[in-house]
């Protein structure tokens, strides 16, 4: 690997890439964040991350280092593991010439610059590790959900990869893995979805939990939005608001950052329903989801046991009385 592109890696912030693992902080201060170390538990916060310098530091161990010695402990890699992970995950300095239209469909050679995504190709056909992510892992209804998604083939500095693609509105895609990547082809963008339907429009942080609501519900009659990050609220008040669409239900994570997008909406004058009162032992839509289909399928694991066990006490019975 060259020196400069090894150089970018470790430029990327080390507390972006904690957010996007799901790692929120304890104090922030305008030169450093304290958190509590996800290398095990504590109460007390003793992980640091200079983020002038971009450099963390584990007081209670006493090491620490780049973001790439961070990723070798947290995801328990290998040097050039690391390396290819967070080559994925660095932001794009530059973006592409958006296809025209919501989902584009064909092949498009677009050129990205300074170390960003380049795509290759967009395929309605998700390979079978896909497929068994999303059903087996995520437990999404693969019939109801493939109709938004696409398989993004790109390109990151010579090295191909592939991803799930989830198109927004302006021509960009969500990426997301069978692992723990997440990215987007620039440039960045909300996704309305059915559009035509009644209020309240339901409001999502990202692409999985709205494929898990689908997922849950028989039938969908309501407009929906993907914000594919809080990062877009502004767009999405903007979008409902040009619209004249007052009523919300958002389905946002239980984190500091879903709580304040909700305030955000009622402070634009939204009337809004937070339904993450149905989930709020949850982390997210999706993790209630998975623990409702876990549930279901231990019961009828067991109910299946069950006959099984009943039917063979009635065929030892009949034996015995054959028997006698």
């Amino acid at each position: 690997m060259k020196k400069e592109d090894l150089s970018l890696i470790k430029r990327y912030s080390i507390v972006e890439y904690l957010e996007r693992k799901g790692i929120r902080p304890v104090r922030k201060t305008s030169t450093y964040v304290m958190y509590r170390s996800p290398l095990r538990e504590e109460t007390h916060p003793s992980l640091k991350v200079d983020t002038e310098k971009n450099l963390w530091i584990d007081y209670a161990e006493g090491k620490g280092g780049s973001i790439i010695d961070l990723c070798i402990r947290l995801e328990g890699c290998t040097l050039s593991e690391a390396i290819c992970r967070l080559e994925q995950n660095t932001p794009d300095d530059g973006t592409y010439s958006s296809c025209n239209g919501f989902a584009p469909n064909n092949t498009q050679l677009v050129m990205a610059v300074n170390g960003a995504r380049r795509l290759i190709e967009i395929s309605d056909t998700l390979p079978p590790h896909f497929q068994e992510y999303l059903t087996k892992v995520r437990c999404i209804n693969l019939e109801k959900a493939m109709p938004f998604l696409k398989c993004i083939s790109y390109e990151v500095r010579g090295k191909r990869y592939q991803a799930i693609g989830f198109a927004n509105l302006s021509g960009g895609y969500e990426l997301r893995d069978d692992k723990t990547f997440k990215g987007t082809i620039a440039p960045k963008d909300i996704t309305p979805i059915f559009t035509d339907r009644a209020e309240p429009v339901c409001i999502f942080e990202g692409f999985m939990d709205f494929l898990s609501f689908l997922s849950m519900k028989e039938e969908f009659t309501n407009h929906c939005l993907v914000m594919n990050s809080v990062s877009n609220v502004a767009r999405t008040i903007r979008y409902l608001n040009d619209r004249h669409l007052t009523n919300i239900r958002a389905f946002l994570d239980n984190d500091e950052a879903g709580r304040r997008v909700v305030q955000d909406f009622i402070k634009a004058g939204f009337h809004v329903e937070d339904m993450n009162i149905h989930y709020q032992d949850f982390k997210d839509l999706n993790d209630f989801h998975v623990s409702r289909v876990r549930e279901q399928q231990k019961r009828k694991a067991q109910e299946q046991t069950h006959i099984s066990i009943t039917g063979q006490n009635k065929k030892s019975k009949q034996v015995k009385l054959k028997m006698k």
